[in-house]
């Protein structure tokens, strides 16, 4: 049992370098305070803060549950060791191993340490110059990531979508959801390029597309990247998008201009004009603070326009003619199996660049 008892040993050190590097224990402090908070009647005189809260709380316990887990189960192994005899060898080995790939796992959150990184993410998806070919690649995008989404297990709320005329996406908005989603998601930030024969070619010749997937940090706090109220232009127009009638008979969408940097958010799927305006100021801090990381710029006011990666990037091609192949320009990460990814296995690719 020596060497069991050696192996938890080298596991039990190396989860408490992580557990403290990651500061669980304060995690769970707040987590208490919360729970205390979220059980007070009180709360929902204000439903705005209390939905606030429990998504703050529900977000928490996904940070933390995976590490209490596994701690308990290091501790019990460690009793059980003290008794077991060597009948019980093979059946405990398998239950460290099983700890180990746990903790090799769990390893992964020290890669999120940008500032933006715990937070959750809108993410655009914009089809290029090209017409219906460019709108289909979109859309195809548009379903790596939401399988990708189902997967990982992420909550997806549609912001905005404009269909193609024939088929894919103009373009589609999301806010996604869960444990370090902008950490995640921010490989994916680029324009995305596809060689292959298009089906709306009659002469079935090779076409290449291209769609733009904007990845930004939600930013709920306006304390947190600060914008003067004299560089913005708020416009607002009646809604084309559904929502019932009275969408469509009020100027309830609304278009902001950034006027410094001519960046521009329009947000009509809220019913109010209140709710459009506060999802696009959310969603204008994301773009300012990408840009700001970009840029490498100290403050917002340092921004300057048109220097963000926009359609001057270009990430990841996907082959499907004359042979397969999915490349990363960035990490040389690559894959024969085009249908794989495009069915949302992008996680090599998600893995590559974060060791990167």
């Amino acid at each position: 049992m020596q060497d069991l008892k050696k192996r938890l040993e080298v596991l039990r050190d190396d989860f408490l370098k992580i557990y403290e590097r990651l500061k669980i224990d304060e995690k769970l402090a707040d987590l208490a305070e919360l729970e205390k908070e979220v059980a007070e009647p009180e709360i929902w005189r204000d439903v705005t803060r209390a939905t606030e809260k429990n998504q703050e709380l529900a977000k928490l316990k996904d940070e933390t549950e995976a590490w209490i887990l596994l701690k308990t189960q290091i501790n019990d192994m460690s009793e059980l060791l003290e008794m077991a005899d060597e009948d019980l060898k093979d059946e405990m080995s398998e239950q460290i191993e099983a700890m180990e790939k746990q903790l090799i796992e769990l390893r992964k959150a020290l890669r999120f340490t940008g500032r933006y990184d715990a937070s959750d993410a809108i993410v655009r998806i914009t089809s290029g110059a090209g017409g219906t070919e460019a709108m289909d690649w979109a859309g195809m995008l548009e379903r790596m990531y939401l399988r990708f989404f189902e997967r990982k297990g992420f909550k997806v709320t549609c912001l905005e979508k404009v269909a193609g005329e024939e088929a894919g996406i103009k373009t589609a908005v999301y806010e996604v959801s869960g444990t370090n989603v902008y950490g995640t998601l921010k490989s994916e930030h680029g324009v995305h390029r596809l060689v292959r024969l298009s089906p709306f070619n009659a002469n079935n010749l090779r076409q290449t597309s291209f769609a733009l997937v904007e990845v930004l940090p939600v930013i709920k706090a306006d304390t947190e990247v600060v914008i003067d109220d004299k560089d913005l232009r708020i416009d607002v127009y009646h809604s084309g998008g559904h929502g019932g009638q009275s969408v469509n008979t009020t100027n309830s969408a609304v278009r902001i201009t950034h006027i410094p940097t001519n960046t521009v958010v329009a947000i009509q799927n809220e019913r109010s004009q209140l709710q459009n305006k506060e999802k696009a100021m959310e969603i204008l801090r994301g773009k300012l603070a990408q840009m700001q990381m970009e840029q490498h710029a100290a403050t917002i006011g340092e921004l300057r326009a048109g220097e963000s990666a926009g359609w001057g990037q270009q990430i990841r091609n996907y082959v499907m003619q004359p042979y397969k192949l999915v490349k990363d320009t960035r990490t040389g990460c690559e894959t024969s199996d085009v249908d794989a990814v495009l069915n949302g296995e992008i996680d090599d690719f998600i893995d590559k660049y974060l060791e990167m």
